[in-house]
């Protein structure tokens, strides 16, 4: 079987790309992206740029099995079109399953909204090819852990309010990623991948308290408060509208789901936020 990872660049990517390594020795493995050399030397590269439809159609050819990874490009309205550009890529050259990276909470949007391009690329991918399969991620606790690097100093951490996340290690993702390409009976599943349990503000700072040995709290604050931050700390208007709506996310309920997806995909238990803070805050 012939199995492809689009997006490899970032570090999801290489992630799934690892896990496939170990775990799918008998496949051909397939990395592409604008950077095809940083697939590693028991993975065939393939340059492939969402932006350059005809070239997705080069890469994908031959495909048995296709993850398509959204670029990092938070401009508004970009990200919906390449992950449309890359479904029609891969239903045109008859990739036969194809594996779509969403996001937890997904619902109708649109632009300049962060779920727009989640909302296009899952109805492009169920009404375009014949066998599908969506993986809705929740908040990387790898994320969480270098938002908190930055406010140690302060001793606070800060949100919109009553925020509950099942944060999930980006690896977990990576594993249950792995094990769904290389695993039957995903036709037609949309799966959730989160961390084990919903973490409120309050709890996450108590986590960050045990494990740096110094009292951290929790303290709520306004959108404009979080703005200002985020604008003193040299952040463009585009990155302060990201974590604006992600933090406008966190309270409400967005990320607050809890599966068992992950071990179901993988094959193991998925990491409590503890876990992966211990090892970034270390």
């Amino acid at each position: 079987m012939r199995i492809g990872v689009s997006g490899i660049s970032g570090q999801l990517g290489k992630s799934v790309l690892s896990q496939l390594v170990q775990r799918g020795k008998e496949h051909s493995l397939i990395g592409i992206s604008r950077s095809p050399q940083l697939s590693g030397h028991q993975v065939e590269g393939r340059f492939g740029d969402y932006d350059k439809p005809d070239s997705l159609t080069e890469a994908y050819e031959g495909l048995d099995r296709l993850l398509i990874i959204p670029s990092a490009d938070l401009a508004p309205g970009v990200r919906g079109g390449q992950l449309k550009a890359a479904i029609d890529a891969a239903k045109q050259v008859g990739v036969a399953h194809v594996f779509l990276m969403s996001a937890a909470g997904t619902h109708e949007a649109v632009a300049p909204s962060l779920g727009e391009a989640y909302w296009v690329g899952e109805q492009a991918l169920i009404g375009t090819v014949t066998r599908w399969t969506i993986l809705r991620m929740n908040y990387y606790a790898e994320s969480m852990a270098d938002e908190i690097k930055m406010s140690l100093g302060q001793g606070v951490l800060a949100g919109l309010g009553n925020e509950r996340v099942a944060y999930v290690s980006r690896d977990d993702v990576a594993a249950a990623a792995a094990g769904a390409l290389l695993g039957e009976g995903h036709a037609g599943a949309i799966y959730n991948l989160t961390g084990p349990t919903a973490i409120t503000g309050p709890e996450r700072a108590a986590i960050v308290t045990d494990i740096v040995g110094k009292p951290i709290s929790y303290t709520p604050i306004t959108v404009d408060q979080l703005r200002a931050g985020l604008a003193q700390a040299g952040l463009p208007e585009l990155i302060q509208d990201a974590m604006t709506e992600i933090k406008n996310s966190f309270v409400h309920g967005k990320f607050d789901i809890v599966t068992g997806d992950v071990e179901r995909l993988s094959g193991r238990p998925a990491h409590a936020l503890r876990q992966v803070l211990a090892a970034k805050l270390a």
